[in-house]
C-alpha cells in the first residue's frame, strides 16, 4: 500500500517504515517514499529530521557512485602503485612500516570500492581481507605463528580478485570512454600482477625450491621480490635472475606471460568499441 506521509492516521496506532524509491514505475514522479503500514501496540514515528538523517547518506552515496566512480579508478591506481613500487621496496631495504601503511591504504581501497560498486559480496570479501591483514600485523608483534605468509597470500589474492571484478565492471561498462576509465584499465593490469604474485607465493610456500632466486621466508624483502618476478613475467622481460623450477610455477609463468601479451590488444579493441558506441547510448 502506497500513500503520502500526510495520510498516516496516527490515532490508529500504525507503525510505518520509510524508504527512498523511484516512483516512475508506478506512474508518478521520481524520488518518492514507500510507507509500509502495520498495526502495533507501540507505534514508532519518524520525524522529518530523522528521515533526513536516514536518506541523506544514501543519496550522497548514490551521487558519488554516479558522478565520481570513474575518478575513483584513478585514485585506486595511485594507491596500488604506492603499495607495489614504493612501500614494498622500502620494506625490502629495512623500513618495517610497510605493513601498517598497507593496512591504511587498504582502508582507502575498500572505501573507494564501496562507492564504485554496491555489491555486498565484494564488501564482505574485502573486509575479510582487511581483518586478515590486521590480524597478521598484530600476531607478528605479539604472537608469531608459522602461517603468516599463507594468511597474507590468501588475503591479497582475495583483494586482487575482488577488486579486479569491480574494476572490470566499471571500466568495460557501456558509455563514453573517459581518461579515468583508461587509468582503470591500467589498474586492472596491475591487479593481474598482484594476483599472480600471491599464487607464486603459495607455490613457494609448498616447495621452497620452486623458484630459484627467491627465498620463501617471512622476510621483509619477499613482497618486493614476488612483485618483481610477477611484473617481469607479465611484461615478458625475462632478466634471468629469477627462474621458476617447479612445474606449477612454470605453468603460472606461462599463463601470466600470455595474459600480458593479449591484454593490451584486447583492452585497446574493447575501449575503441565502447568509444564508438558512446554517442548512441
Amino acid at each position: 500500500m502506497r500513500i503520502g506521509t500526510d495520510q498516516i492516521p496516527e490515532e490508529f496506532g500504525l507503525e510505518w517504515k520509510l524508504s527512498d524509491v523511484d516512483y516512475r514505475g508506478f506512474g508518478g514522479p521520481p524520488g518518492g517514499f514507500v510507507v509500509t503500514l502495520s498495526f502495533d501496540s507501540e507505534p514508532t514515528f519518524f520525524t522529518s529530521e530523522q528521515r533526513t538523517m536516514i536518506l541523506d547518506p544514501i543519496r550522497d552515496l548514490r551521487y558519488l557512485r554516479n558522478e565520481r566512480s570513474d575518478w575513483l579508478l584513478t585514485v585506486l591506481t595511485g594507491v596500488l602503485i604506492l603499495l607495489i613500487f614504493v612501500f614494498a621496496p622500502l620494506q625490502a631495504v629495512g623500513i618495517t612500516a610497510f605493513h601498517l601503511f598497507a593496512i591504511g591504504l587498504l582502508l582507502v581501497i575498500i572505501g573507494s570500492m564501496v562507492i564504485i560498486s554496491d555489491s555486498p559480496t565484494a564488501l564482505i570479501l574485502m573486509s575479510t581481507a582487511l581483518v586478515a591483514n590486521m590480524a597478521v600485523f598484530l600476531l607478528r608483534l605479539y604472537y608469531p605463528v608459522p602461517f603468516h605468509l599463507h594468511i597474507l597470500a590468501g588475503a591479497w589474492l582475495i583483494i586482487a580478485c575482488t577488486l579486479g571484478v569491480v574494476v572490470t565492471q566499471a571500466v568495460f561498462r557501456g558509455g563514453r570512454v573517459t581518461y579515468h576509465r583508461i587509468i582503470g584499465a591500467i589498474l586492472l593490469y596491475l591487479l593481474i600482477a598482484v594476483a599472480f604474485a600471491t599464487l607464486f607465493l603459495f607455490v613457494g610456500l609448498s616447495d621452497h625450491d620452486a623458484i630459484k632466486g627467491i627465498t620463501f621466508d617471512d622476510d621483509q624483502s619477499l613482497a618486493s621480490a614476488l612483485f618483481y618476478m610477477s611484473f617481469v613475467t607479465l611484461t615478458s622481460t625475462g632478466y634471468g635472475d629469477i627462474v621458476p623450477l617447479h612445474p606449477l610455477a612454470r605453468s603460472l609463468c606461462n599463463i601470466e606471460s600470455v595474459i600480458g601479451q593479449l591484454y593490451p590488444a584486447t583492452l585497446l579493441a574493447r575501449l575503441v568499441t565502447l568509444e564508438m558506441r558512446g554517442p548512441s547510448q
